[in-house]
């Protein structure tokens, strides 16, 4: 075998020649037999070189790289088809949480990793930064924007191995109510119209307003930082699915909520209706004690007058 010096001359040499082949495609018959066995020589050269090895000083990934490499592939390719297949019915955080935490244990192990050699190419180096388009990079980054949009964090435990105990609660509660408005309708129709939803806003009503209730003390709870010590919206699991019951219960069922503040409502709206009552009200009897006093003077003057009147001539 020829020395390592003389790869790059020869390898340069055999692809000069292995482009022969399309110009060639223009030329006549009887020119072909001339250069046809320097394209075959030229490009069999080529492929033992390349299979030999490329020389040195070119960026060929170490093999710990490029497993690293391939297993972040995976892991991406893993986390894709997840969120795809839970994208409707939105089941991202409950079904994919598993998959995200290993790409980024995947992305820290490549962010971390160094070559076995000193001559070799730091793994970082070369699978993040080493081109414009960072691909590796970008792909992350795609994921973690997804993942915090969907606020998944809300939903897990703080250290996201699994669904937090309020998820869970919700959750089962969610899948009750789904249970109840089905059974209902199944009943419903035999006995009564398509349209008339009664018997589910009946028999449902209890199940929904545990879930309502659960619903508004999580948003309440998430102000504040509850479980998973992350105070923003809820997760979008868990979004979607009251927002998936409350239109069935509201639209399609037409039903509602007996109000439990009503006897409040009552009193403050009475109270606010005799306002204007009682407001005229006194100001009539202030004004009708206003014109006692302004009259008593002038009957007092008037039976003086009538006094000295009778003195003056008895």
């Amino acid at each position: 075998m020829a020395p390592p010096r003389c790869l790059p001359g020869v390898l340069l040499l055999a692809l000069s020649l292995a482009p022969l082949g399309p110009t060639a495609t223009a030329a006549t018959a009887e020119e072909e037999p001339r250069w046809a066995p320097a394209l075959q020589a030229a490009e069999g050269l080529a492929e033992e070189l390349w299979g030999a090895g490329l020389p040195g000083d070119l960026p060929e990934l170490e093999p710990e790289c490029r497993r690293l490499l391939a297993a972040f592939a995976e892991g991406s390719a893993a986390l894709t088809d997840c969120l795809g297949r839970r994208a409707r019915p939105v089941r991202l955080c409950q079904g994919c949480h598993q998959h995200y935490r290993r790409l980024l244990a995947l992305y820290g192990g490549i962010a971390r990793a160094l070559g076995n050699s000193s001559e070799s190419h730091n793994c970082a180096k070369s699978i993040l930064t080493s081109d414009r388009l960072q691909i590796v990079v970008t792909l992350s980054e795609f994921f973690n924007e997804t993942w915090e949009a969907a606020n998944c964090a809300n939903c897990l435990k703080n250290n996201s191995e699994g669904l937090s105990n309020s998820t869970e609660e919700f959750l089962d509660l969610f899948n009750k109510s789904l249970t109840c408005f089905e059974h209902n309708l199944q009943v419903q129709t035999v006995y009564l119209s398509p349209n008339n939803y009664t018997e589910v806003c009946k028999n449902c009503n209890e199940t929904y307003t545990r879930l309502n209730d659960l619903y508004n003390n999580l948003q309440r709870m998430n102000r504040q930082g509850g479980e998973s010590g992350h105070s923003a919206h809820l997760c979008i699991d868990v979004e979607d699915a009251m927002n998936i019951t409350r239109k069935l219960w509201s639209r399609t069922f037409n039903c509602s909520l007996p109000c439990s503040d009503t006897v409040p409502v009552i009193a403050v709206s009475s109270f606010i209706l005799f306002l204007p009552i009682v407001f005229y009200l006194s100001s009539f009897l202030h004004s009708k004690q206003k014109k006692r006093i302004l009259i008593l003077p002038k009957r007092i003057q008037s039976n003086a007058s009538l006094v000295n009147i009778q003195e003056k001539y008895s």
